[in-house]
Order: C-alpha cells, then sequence, then structure tokens
C-alpha cells in the first residue's frame, strides 16, 4: 500500500519540479510591461528611453515578446544562446508577437526604428 501511495507523490513532484513557465514582455512604444502569461498579472512596468532592453530567460522558460507599436516599424533584438552565439535581427513590432526557443539565456530589445 505504501508504494501505491508513493508512486503519485512522486509523479506530482516530478511534474512540479519540470513545469515550464510563460513569460511575457509586452512593448508599446516606449514603454515595457513584464507580465505572467497565464494570469496576466503584471510583474514589472519601465519606461524604455535609451539602450536595449535585458531580459533574462531561466532555464526551461519560454519567453513571449508581444509587440504592440502603433505605427510601423522595427525593433534590434539581440539573442544570446547557452553556447555563447550571438544572433542580431530587427523584427517587425507592428502587432507581432514572437515566442522563444530552447537554449536561450538573454533577449535584448531596443527602441522602435520608424521607417
Amino acid at each position: 500500500m505504501k508504494k501505491l501511495m508513493l508512486c503519485p507523490i512522486l509523479s506530482i513532484l516530478f511534474f512540479n519540479a519540470y513545469s515550464q513557465d510563460t513569460t511575457c514582455t509586452y512593448f508599446v512604444a516606449n514603454e515595457v510591461y513584464e507580465f505572467n502569461y497565464q494570469t496576466s498579472e503584471i510583474i514589472y512596468e519601465k519606461t524604455h528611453n535609451s539602450g536595449l532592453y535585458s531580459i533574462k530567460v531561466k532555464d526551461g522558460d519560454v519567453l513571449c515578446l508581444d509587440f504592440s507599436d502603433s505605427i510601423a516599424c522595427t525593433r534590434k533584438v539581440v539573442t544570446t544562446y547557452s553556447d555563447g552565439e550571438e544572433d542580431i535581427v530587427h523584427l517587425n513590432a507592428n502587432g507581432k508577437v514572437y515566442y522563444s526557443q530552447d537554449s536561450i539565456l538573454r533577449v535584448q530589445v531596443g527602441r522602435p526604428e520608424y521607417e
């Protein structure tokens, strides 16, 4: 009977230990909002005036970048991977949503660049 009880308890612990979180960072003009993807609870709010806004991605987590600029523009995005490589791209920021891949350590997002 003890073995039968141990199996469900271990499986609950296993699922909780390896659960994946999704955090979302919402960019609109110069405002940045970080919030929990499931609950929509705002975690952090900041005005982005200069440089690159840096977001650390925890191992196993998914990052959602939500660009909601009302005017057609792009944003410079620098992605740092766990093997040390960096990828620099300019993404469309007019109502677009992007999700991170595995092995991403950090994402840096620039201010809007208007066309």
